[in-house]
């Protein structure tokens, strides 16, 4: 059995089918009817290796499970909105979530989207990175600003890492999706904005430092 995941839906077609798509992939499969039950089992299994929930569920929603799990992990957390509703994808990304995906998808999309987390959350590249007043540790996954820790989802996180490793350049917007997403990326080119948004907000007195190039990208010049 491989690696385990953790979906969350109130839609018993959704789970059994989201299952299956998983499980024929050699994932072990945890599924939960609502946010508390997700928050159970996670308690249960901690060495669950992605979450997947869906946004609208009884007792606990996606967005109160998110941040909840966000409060003690860094886990990859996949949401699952409604299509065409980018608000609930700008506050999916706002309160911790590493990618979305609206229903209803394909097998073969849902694949990619999951290979891609599982496989960025493996990544483990040894050494601290810090440049003016941001320091981010790859082996722990901790950020922080001037000193400060900053708490960024598993996205942000990565995003960060790709921009100061390549402080200076110009990175086109495709790029940084292959990069950071994992894979050719074919879903709502808004979500690299929304993500971007979001850690310069964090970064509070920094944010500047990643500048945007409009039309081509984005780059990272500390001091800025």
């Amino acid at each position: 059995m491989g690696e385990t995941i953790l979906y969350a839906d109130d839609e018993p077609k959704y789970l059994r089918l989201v299952r299956l798509f998983l499980e024929r992939e050699g994932y072990e499969v945890l599924t939960a009817g609502n946010g508390q039950e997700a928050l159970e089992a996670l308690g249960r299994r901690p060495d669950t290796a992605l979450v997947i929930l869906d946004v609208l569920m009884p007792v606990k929603d996606g967005f109160e499970t998110c941040a909840c799990i966000r409060s003690f992990s860094t886990l990859p957390i996949l949401m699952l909105t409604a299509r065409g509703d980018e608000g609930h994808e700008i506050r999916g990304i706002d309160g911790g979530a590493d990618d979305y995906l609206s229903k209803p998808f394909s097998r073969d999309l849902l694949l990619a989207r999951v290979r891609a987390l599982l496989r960025r959350g493996r990544a483990e590249v040894p050494g601290p990175l810090v440049l003016g007043g941001i320091a981010i540790d790859t082996q722990s996954r901790e950020a922080s600003v001037d000193g400060v820790p900053v708490a960024l989802s598993f996205r942000e996180f990565e995003l960060l890492l790709y921009l100061i490793r390549n402080a200076g350049a110009v990175v086109p917007r495709g790029r940084l999706l292959d990069g950071v997403w994992g894979y050719s990326y074919e879903g709502d080119p808004r979500t690299l904005d929304t993500h971007i948004k979001s850690l310069r907000h964090k970064l509070g007195g920094h944010a500047a430092a990643i500048v945007t190039l409009r039309g081509v990208g984005y780059s990272f010049k500390a001091g800025q």
